[in-house]
């Protein structure tokens, strides 16, 4: 079973989680081409899929149409040998794709052609993570070169992006754009590296370290030699930049790979049918692992040994030099499909070593056995640690501060939209004007109302004033220490309270005997008690 027979049994309907009015129909009509690009891109990231411009026709400047597919359309053919190329590819020939055209009569465009459906499973939880969806904003943007120009590192930067969103699920980028972002566009190095001698050889060699350096041990391996070659240790500018990892980057690396391994596929090397098993199953960094199995078989001899009863014992000669092979014993049960070789590379490190696939091939073992494709390493595992709140889902920050970042953070994408004209910043100006206004004036009739008012001051409403409940504690409450103490404190409240009561009663009856005297204009009169503290002899209101 070829992997596109696979893929094909699993895929996902974008229609049953995409709203109707997102989704494209023949017949729709748009007013320029960008907004009919920008409709089927919206539509694309809800879906779980992005999209590319296959071909524009024109007619002299004029652009007359337009086919806008998936980005896993068609099939591109390396020059690489299949045996050698190991880099993911997305072609996967999706037919899913839009065909826009030209109404010349009414000045419009309009959608003659809609295909949704695709040759690959669509996960809309994963749409963020592809390219096109991703971008800076103005006010990212701005906040980088600010970081950039006060030499802090591209990850720490980052980070404080996480920290101000409350997580990495709630960005639309991810640290890779940001520190492209400084590669292309800020340039910060030459202005750091001019006063050193041959700086040209130096940004050179920098660069070839930070591109060509695939994982964090060997980024700052290639980092120290590059330090150590130059005479550059002492520059702390330098020196500082260097990739650490926390937990929490290290999940979101997790989640780019997740989203690599979904949304592209390493090319078999060879015709099995069990390598595009394989390859169906397995994250990319594993089956590259397997797929080095595979390539070595090419180098292995089969001989059948003695066969009983669906019972077989096989040696297998692998050609290490020109002229010494090396014998390893393979057994191979046909009734339990199980295979096993005394090299324990299966045993050791969960893959089906090249002896055991060439014994597989001699068997035209097409489909190895589910015991074979470990779950832990299944594209389709669900990570657990996912699902473990971070520091990010929940700041330790009292709530007038959070309420600030969230307000700080969304206004910036209005700022960014208004500074396009000054017709759109007069309209945010007075947007902002008229909402200062209603909050002035929601604050200041929350104002008057907070204070007793003279009507309110009756028995009901001091009795609303209560003490907290008390908690029943374990032991033996009669003999606590301090309870007498809390008994006597206790004791004075009560006859206080008592004694201010009476006083209110008193102040309400003359309230009434004197409601026609113009000397009284009922004055606000509030009162506040308090439960007195162990020790506290004052006792007073």
């Amino acid at each position: 079973m070829g992997v596109f027979t696979v893929l094909t049994r699993c895929i996902l309907q974008p229609l049953s989680v995409v709203d109707d009015e997102l989704v494209p129909k023949v017949g729709m009509t748009f007013t320029t081409l960008e907004d009919a690009g920008k409709f089927y891109r919206n539509y694309a990231k809800a879906a779980g899929f992005s999209t590319r411009v296959r071909c524009t026709n024109r007619k002299g400047n004029e652009i007359k149409n337009q086919l806008i597919t998936c980005s896993r359309e068609g099939k591109w053919k390396s020059k690489i040998s299949p045996t050698e190329k190991t880099n993911p590819t997305a072609g996967l020939n999706c037919p899913a794709r839009i065909y826009i055209h030209t109404l010349k009569d009414v000045g419009a465009w309009i959608i003659s052609k809609v295909v949704l459906d695709h040759s690959h499973p669509c996960c809309p939880s994963k749409a963020e993570m592809l390219k096109q969806h991703r971008e800076l904003s103005m006010s990212i943007r701005r906040t980088i070169e600010n970081n950039e120009e006060a030499g802090i590192r591209p990850s720490k930067t980052y980070q404080s992006f996480v920290a101000t969103a409350g997580g990495h699920r709630e960005l639309n980028f991810i640290e890779k754009d940001v520190r492209n972002y400084i590669t292309r566009e800020v340039r910060n190095i030459p202005s750091k590296l001019n006063g050193y001698k041959g700086h040209a050889d130096i940004e050179q060699e920098m660069s070839q370290v930070v591109w060509n350096s695939h994982s964090k041990d060997s980024f700052n391996r290639n980092w120290n030699d590059f330090l150590l070659n130059f005479g550059l240790g002492d520059n702390k500018w330098l020196s500082g930049n260097v990739f650490l990892k926390s937990a929490s980057e290290v999940e979101q690396a997790e989640r780019e790979s997740d989203a690599a391994d979904f949304h592209t596929v390493i090319p078999c090397a060879t015709k099995s049918c069990i390598e595009a098993q394989f390859q169906d199953a397995y994250t990319h960094a594993k089956f590259r692992e397997v797929q080095a199995q595979f390539r070595g078989k090419a180098n292995c001899i089969t001989r059948l040994k003695n066969s009983a009863l669906g019972y077989s014992v096989y040696e297998v000669g692998e050609q290490v030099s020109s002229s010494i092979f090396n014998k390893f014993a393979v057994t191979y049960d046909s009734v339990a499909a199980e295979v096993k070789c005394h090299c324990l590379l299966f045993e050791s490190r969960g893959i089906l070593c090249r002896h055991a696939l060439s014994v597989l091939s001699f068997e035209q073992v097409s489909q190895v056995s589910p015991r074979y494709i470990l779950e832990r390493w299944s594209k389709k595992v669900k990570r657990r640690h996912t699902h473990i709140k971070s520091s990010h889902d929940e700041p330790l920050m009292e709530p007038r501060s959070k309420r600030f970042d969230q307000l700080v953070f969304r206004s910036q994408n209005i700022c960014e939209f208004a500074s396009e004209s000054e017709e759109l910043t007069g309209i945010l100006h007075r947007a902002y004007d008229n909402v200062m206004a209603e909050m002035e004036a929601l604050k200041a009739k929350r104002k008057g109302t907070s204070s007793l008012s003279h009507e309110d001051a009756n028995l009901e409403s001091v009795n609303e004033l209560q003490s907290p409940p008390r908690i029943r504690t374990r032991g033996r409450p009669k003999n606590r220490l301090g309870s007498k103490l809390e008994k006597q404190i206790a004791n004075a409240t009560k006859k206080k309270k008592t004694k201010v009561l009476s006083e209110i009663n008193l102040f309400d009856a003359a309230s009434a005997a004197h409601s026609n005297c113009s000397q009284y204009q009922g004055h606000v009169m509030s009162y506040q008690f308090r439960v007195p503290a162990a020790g506290d002899n004052s006792l007073g209101v």
